[in-house]
């Protein structure tokens, strides 16, 4: 999101579709999708969809024209990015496209030369990088953690073995450091130790989990509908 928020002036049209996984699972997420990404390009004019087969062709037309930076967020199967935006896609010279996921092989140089029509180009490794966000080290957890918990680098000393033990069990992961810090602020030690056998069953660090869990520590109603 910083990426594209520091880029997307740069470019004549610009779209960021967000939570691509959590939308495909809702009912027509995937024509929303489309509908959202159309809109953008076209800063807002609306475009009647049909279906995805349809979409997919308003979509081709609206960004061959242009220089577009499109953001994929979040995306768990390439055949929902293809189901989208279609296949060999014509974009213009000097698109941007990012998709950002939690599987590195989802980004396989077959779905890359599918994506593009790349399957001629030797060169295709120029033009498509993959980058890998290689998550926080234990020190730098606890510093993040401690600064949404106290507001400030160091915990509070009866607090100090549960904040590491915490910061432990969210692997290096900055957005479920930064939500439960912020959930567990001003809170009683009771309500960490909950909160910290409660992310003891959570296997392998699965952060819509452990964001659950700040959920249901939030303060009240309102803090829980932002």
């Amino acid at each position: 999101k910083l990426v594209y928020n520091q880029n997307f002036q740069r470019f004549e049209s610009y779209s960021f579709l967000a939570d691509v996984r959590e939308t495909t699972q809702e009912s027509n997420g995937l024509v929303q999708l489309q509908r959202q990404l159309i809109s953008d390009i076209l800063k807002g004019k609306a475009n009647k969809i049909y279906n995805l087969d349809d979409g997919i062709t308003k979509i081709k037309e609206t960004i061959c024209h242009r220089r577009v930076l499109l953001v994929l967020d979040d995306v768990d199967d390439s055949k929902k990015v293809t189901e989208i935006i279609g296949v060999q896609i014509p974009f213009h010279p000097g698109s941007k496209i990012i998709v950002t996921s939690r599987h590195r092989c989802l980004l396989s140089d077959l779905f890359i030369k599918q994506m593009f029509d790349l399957e001629a180009s030797s060169n295709y490794g120029d033009l498509c990088k993959v980058f890998e966000v290689k998550e926080l080290a234990f020190n730098e957890s606890l510093q993040l953690f401690n600064w949404y918990a106290f507001r400030q680098n160091d915990p509070i000393e009866s607090y100090m073995d549960y904040a590491k033990s915490i910061v432990k069990h969210c692997g290096g992961l900055p957005l479920a450091l930064q939500v439960l810090g912020s959930s567990l602020s001003s809170k009683s030690i009771n309500v960490w130790r909950s909160a910290l056998e409660k992310l003891k069953t959570i296997p392998d660090s699965k952060i819509q989990k452990i964001l659950k869990i700040s959920y249901d520590y939030l303060q009240d109603d309102h803090d829980k509908s932002l």
